[in-house]
């Protein structure tokens, strides 16, 4: 969990406050359970990150760094900026799908917790290699284990080789059970749980255990929460409303009620992605539509934008011709700065706000207010939201059209009796359909997945051992030829007799080592 730890001094801006972290995944691969999970969690990383370098706009994935850990544990990837590096991500995803889902063996305990202390040296080294002298800033790490063992396991292994290890700089350290679904042994479905604050006080930071079902839907749906803005430094949006009544349109009270609310989206936008069937139109240059979401959230903590409740409406009383944008979820705020008191105060009373709206059967009606720019004798354009309860403690936010963008209309009333024979064939068309009762979009495939993978160059030269070289790691020889980290490897102290072996390319000294580092970049470059 994240306690807190702020990133940086003063006013945030919208790059900062929005600037992900780097990622870590260690993927922790224990035989004979890696054959059942190795395609399902090969096709989901294939599918994520054919998303993740696709989408244009604000950079929703930093950098990103590929472990596994056998009886050893080795760095498949070294950190690189996600966007622009889909065929070396693609190169590390075929390495995982030709990884041994044969035989047995007795995986070392402190394999797991190497992993992460060499994953942590890495993004330290790499932090102070890259961003000297520029303005980019990688202060906090989040790493994720992903295992088929029980998590439960996991944790108490991470906890005990990690308890002399400073996670100061880790931002969350989070255990992913993958269960085996049909084949999988009793005594390994685990409940998802976390650990109590008692069993992980000992490394000074929370270790968040889940549990996922072992098919690509749900380990993709896992992946695809890293493309979420889940900043907890501030919150998103004060939600107003007057303290007195909803009756009569106003600015509200004097002092009007705040609900602060942290904004999710829904949806990605098609038109985010190339070659969609909105792709023509470019949503990565806001221009102050709510369906922007990162222009409204992500300014100064000083001037939060403001929904500013007018007045409510019957549920049955507006048309869903009117209302356009993406829309999103409104949820109170988890934003740390905030004391336990005003934050269980501001959650009871957003629920209570659903609950009242759900009970009445209302809508309301809001109006944007962006922070202010300073004094204009222009009077800036108003954007209007419904907002909508569900039965869930959020609010859906919709944007409503306004009188300056409504076209005219007519609408006949539609005739009470259509013809007897054009009635009985449109009902025999109606009958041959299939009926559901409700619409569920993880059902329906536009094939976008196999698009996107389509449109990124391949990869130039080979980017991760070829069959000859695997081959000859799986009889015990150290592989000459993998791809080397930006940084040189510091050294790790461990207990006598249990070093990890490592790869000859990490023992290399410093010198060869940023040399053939200067190599690949003039390589990238050529291409």
């Amino acid at each position: 969990m994240y306690h807190g730890r702020t990133t940086g001094k003063g006013p945030s801006t919208p790059t900062q406050i929005y600037e992900k972290p780097p990622r870590l995944l260690i993927v922790h691969i224990a035989l004979p359970s890696w054959a059942n999970i190795c395609s399902n969690l090969c096709e989901a990383l294939q599918n994520f990150f054919s998303l993740a370098c696709s989408l244009m706009g604000p950079n929703r994935m930093s950098l990103f760094s590929l472990y596994m850990v056998q009886n050893q544990h080795e760095c498949i990837l070294p950190f690189v900026q996600v966007k622009g590096n889909f065929a070396k991500l693609q190169a590390c995803i075929s390495e995982l799908r030709m990884l041994q889902r044969e035989g047995c063996y007795r995986p070392q305990s402190t394999s797991l917790p190497l992993a992460v202390q060499d994953g942590l040296q890495q993004f330290k080294q790499y932090s102070r290699h890259v961003t000297t002298g520029t303005a980019l800033s990688y202060t906090f790490l989040e790493i994720t284990v992903l295992t088929s063992q029980p998590g439960k396991e996991v944790v108490k292994q991470l906890e005990e080789g990690l308890k002399d290890t400073n996670l100061m700089r880790v931002r969350r350290l989070q255990v992913v059970e993958i269960t085996k679904g049909a084949l999988q042994c009793l005594d390994s479905a685990s409940p998802v749980e976390e650990p109590s604050s008692d069993e992980s006080s000992i490394l000074g930071t929370d270790i968040d255990l889940q549990t996922i079902d072992n098919d690509t839907l749900s380990i993709e749906i896992f992946f695809k929460a890293w493309l979420h803005i889940s900043g907890t430094d501030q919150e998103h949006i004060h939600l107003l409303l007057p303290s007195w009544s909803f009756s009569s349109v106003s600015k509200g009270g004097d002092n009007p009620m705040c609900l602060k609310c942290d904004l999710q989206e829904r949806l990605l936008s098609p038109s985010l992605l190339p070659g969609t069937a909105d792709g023509s139109v470019r949503m990565d240059d806001p221009k102050g539509d709510f369906s922007t979401l990162y222009q409204m959230a992500s300014q100064p903590s000083a001037c939060h934008y403001k929904l500013r409740v007018i007045k409510a409406l019957k549920s049955s009383g507006i048309c869903e011709s009117v209302i356009y944008g993406l829309p999103f979820i409104l949820r109170p705020t988890s934003c740390w700065q905030l004391d336990w008191d005003e934050l269980e105060t501001n959650q009871q009373r957003f629920h209570a706000l659903c609950h009242s709206l759900l009970k009445r059967e209302w809508l309301l009606l809001a109006k944007g207010e962006p922070p202010s720019r300073g004094h204009s004798l222009k009077e800036p354009t108003s954007t209007f939201y419904v907002i909508m309860p569900s039965p869930s403690p959020t609010l859906l936010v919709k944007a409503v059209a306004t009188r300056e963008l409504m076209l005219p209309s007519p609408f006949p009333l539609l005739p009470e009796v259509p013809p007897d024979d054009s009635l009985k064939i449109v009902e025999r068309v109606l009958d041959g359909l299939e009926l559901e009762s409700t619409y569920n979009p993880l059902q329906i495939c536009s094939h976008l997945y196999s698009h996107l993978s389509s449109t990124f160059p391949k990869a130039q030269g080979r980017l991760h051992p070829s069959w000859e070289s695997r081959a000859l790691r799986k009889a015990g020889q150290l592989q000459t030829n993998r791809v080397r980290a930006t940084v040189a490897p510091l050294p790790m102290t461990t207990a006598a007799g249990r070093a990890p072996k490592m790869p000859a390319a990490s023992k290399a000294s410093s010198e060869a080592f940023f040399q053939a580092s200067q190599e690949e970049e003039e390589e990238v470059e050529e291409e």
